[in-house]
């Protein structure tokens, strides 16, 4: 499967590398040139700009904005939402405030754009570990990156099931 990301700090970077180690494509920008360059050179199509990144995405496209709460992704998600097209996904990575994610999804959805806050916890570890994600928006753009998630989440590990949960949507105990 195909993602974009946005931001490739400790936590997006190495994200992509998650991705790459189990087959994903994915399309990097960051302001940080050297970085972009440095995930290329891991396998990495990298993007210029954040038009750039959009143009070279498949549709349906997804791009994960992994930024700081606050201006940075609220000015990404604005200027990606504007390039992006019906049925594309966006995700939200970052720590921002759900009320945020609320209004940001409303204004999205008369352009067909769907959007997902997916609070993602893992530090630098993750790469390793994996990523717990809390993920919220529309059913089946989370269906639709189940390949994603799944790529990203620790996983059941060697710990007995949660008693009762069986018949229960088993995702919620990947991380």
């Amino acid at each position: 499967m195909q993602l974009g990301m946005v931001g490739l700090g400790r936590m997006g970077g190495n994200i992509v590398r998650r991705l790459m180690r189990h087959g994903h494509d994915c399309v990097v920008f960051d302001r940080n040139t050297a970085a972009v360059r440095d995930l290329a050179g891991e396998g990495a199509k990298a993007a210029a700009s954040l038009d750039d990144l959009v143009v070279k995405l498949d549709k349906p496209r997804a791009v994960w904005v992994m930024l700081p709460a606050g201006d940075p992704t609220e000015a990404a998600v604005m200027r990606l939402g504007a390039s992006m097209d019906r049925d594309d996904i966006l995700i939200d990575g970052g720590n921002s405030h759900y009320k945020d994610d609320v209004r940001r999804a409303g204004g999205l959805k008369p352009k067909g754009v769907r959007y997902l806050d997916v609070g993602t916890s893992g530090g630098v570890w993750g790469i390793e570990r994996g990523y717990c994600m809390m993920i919220g928006g529309d059913r089946d753009a989370v269906a639709h990156l189940d390949p994603i998630f799944s790529a990203l989440a620790p996983g059941e590990g060697n710990i007995p099931r949660t008693p009762g949960r069986d018949g229960r949507d088993p995702h919620a105990e990947r991380g």
